[in-house]
Order: C-alpha cells, then structure tokens, then sequence
C-alpha cells in the first residue's frame, strides 16, 4: 500500500469535437460553435481539476479479486487486471461550480445547459487521460506498465465498490466529492477508477 497523494492539474486543452459529441450534436454548425464560443469564455474559471490515488497489492482467484482495500467478484476487472501485481486507485473531479452553473443555465439558455454538461464530461475525462498518462509516464520509469482505467458500474463490476474508494481516498474531505445512496457522486463531474500495474508500486 502506498500514501494517498492529491495532484493538482492545469486545464488540459479543449477538444471541441468531443464537448459537441457528448452533447449529441454530431454535425456542429456556426451557431453552435457561436454559442459554444461563448459558454467556454463565460465559463473559463470554473473549472478545478484534481485527482486523489493510492496504490495497493492484489491477488486473483479466479473471478474474487482482493485489491488491498476491499474484495469484489468480477469476471470483466479479473480479466482486466490478469498478470498485474498491484491496482492503482484513483477519483477525479472538476470541481462543484459545474453543478451549480448547469442548473443557473438551465433555466436561462437550456442550449447552454446542454453544452456546459458535454463540456463538463469532456473537461473530466481530459482530467483522467492526463492522469493516466503522467502515471504510464511514472511507472515506465521504473521498468513497469499500467493498464487501460476500468471504473466501478462498468460491465460487471459493482457500483457498491465506490464506497471502498471513498474511504480509502477519503474523498469527502479530500476532494469535496460526496457519495449518495444510489451510489452517484456530487459533484456529478468526478470519476472513480482503477488501474491494473504490472511491476513495483509507487
């Protein structure tokens, strides 16, 4: 088991296309680049970005996984960390402010709603392909690998699993993220994942 850690990060870049594609717009126009224009300037310093993670040993057997901080049967996270010695779990966020400005939007400008929500799904996925690749980054340094991020509720892992990586992250009071009883978080714009590690942890 390694520290819990907190790490800070810049913006990263805009992809533009991915904030229209999360907001279903699959063909942008003028008007929409207009209007995106503008949520980005009106919104440029609401996002924060930051990522708490910790490191920890596991074992498989079979479809049971012991990942150091809770146990969990899931034939798709068992596949996913085959041959690793350890998992990396992390939680992202962009931050509160996002909420708060999505409900101010939508009942000013719901079309800026729209693109404010796509733009907050974009900004924390960028916030975890950064992460990711600073840790790829890091462990290649030391002779190991990481594989692809893998997040409660997908395929057959259990959603109940965010409960473990809220206590061991100590997420609340770390990065201001609550858990609520369906299992989601506030603010809606966080991510909990793990990362499969062959090689030392860090």
């Amino acid at each position: 088991m390694t520290a819990l850690t907190v790490r800070r990060y810049l913006a990263p870049p805009i992809d533009r296309r991915e904030v229209l594609r999360y907001a279903g717009m699959r063909v942008p126009s003028a008007e929409i680049d207009a209007l995106l224009d503008e949520v980005l300037r009106e919104t440029e310093e609401l996002f924060s970005f930051r990522v708490a993670h910790r490191a920890f040993p596991i074992s498989v057997c079979g479809d049971t996984l012991s990942l150091g901080f809770a146990e969990v049967t899931s034939c798709d996270l068992s596949r996913a960390l085959a041959g690793c010695d350890g998992v990396l779990v992390f939680a992202a966020t962009v931050g509160g402010e996002v909420d708060r400005a999505i409900k101010k939007y939508a009942l000013l400008s719901p079309a800026k709603a729209l693109l404010l929500e796509a733009l907050g799904s974009e900004r924390v996925e960028a916030l975890c392909d950064a992460f990711c690749a600073d840790v790829k980054a890091d462990y290649a340094e030391h002779g190991a690998a990481v594989r692809p991020r893998f997040s409660p509720g997908y395929g057959d892992l259990p959603l109940a699993l965010q409960k473990d990586i809220f206590r061991v992250l100590d997420c609340e009071r770390r990065l201001g993220i609550s858990l609520g009883e369906s299992l989601l978080m506030t603010p809606k714009k966080s991510v909990t994942a793990l990362v499969g590690v062959k090689g030392e942890l860090l």
